[in-house]
């Protein structure tokens, strides 16, 4: 399976040899009243994330252990920063999360999901928040290349191709976006 997806131009889907018109031409979900910018209370976490998912358009995904809980598999993810817009969001996380500079090549993809924070994360949000904002974004890499892992985060890391990167994904929504992308 080969990717071919071509740079995107803000404002527009683009034409794809695959089938991403369900993912790319549908559109952000609206935001809830619950979703809005941050408290002024900095120490809570914002609800709001994105989720980067790295490939080669040879069809291999990135799949970074984390390493608490240590048999979590995940794409790029992170919270957005208080003011900051997810594509800056994305491009941090990409940067200190593989060592990569995805500059003008980050794919947004036009999606969002929202989801319910594990119960055991939500004392980093503020005391009415039970949902978060994912952000879809992709990067998309002629092949592999060599991670720097920050070891704070993440432990290991695999080019897997995509029914086996959606298996080893621990949340729905990093699996539903790597099926996506792959066709599967």
């Amino acid at each position: 399976m080969a990717l071919e997806i071509a740079t995107q131009v803000p404002g527009h889907a683009q034409s794809r040899g695959d089938d991403m018109a369900g993912l790319i031409g549908g559109g952000l979900e609206p935001a809830t009243a619950q979703e809005a910018e941050p408290m002024s209370d900095t120490h809570f976490k914002r609800p709001q994330s994105v989720l980067v998912v790295i490939c080669t358009r040879g069809g291999e995904f990135l799949m970074l252990r984390r390493t608490r809980p240590g048999q979590f598999w995940q794409s790029v993810t992170g919270s957005l920063a208080p003011g900051e817009s997810p594509r800056l969001a994305a491009l941090r996380e990409v940067r200190e999360e593989t060592g990569l500079w995805a500059g003008s090549a980050l794919i947004d993809l036009r999606r969002s999901v929202l989801f319910p924070i594990v119960r055991a994360w939500r004392e980093r949000y503020a005391p009415n928040v039970r949902f978060n904002r994912e952000y879809w974004f992709a990067l998309v890499l002629e092949t592999r290349r060599i991670i720097k892992l920050d070891p704070g985060e993440h432990q290991d890391y695999r080019w897997l191709p995509g029914l086996r990167a959606a298996a080893l994904a621990g949340s729905w929504t990093n699996r539903d976006a790597i099926l996506a992308l792959s066709g599967g």
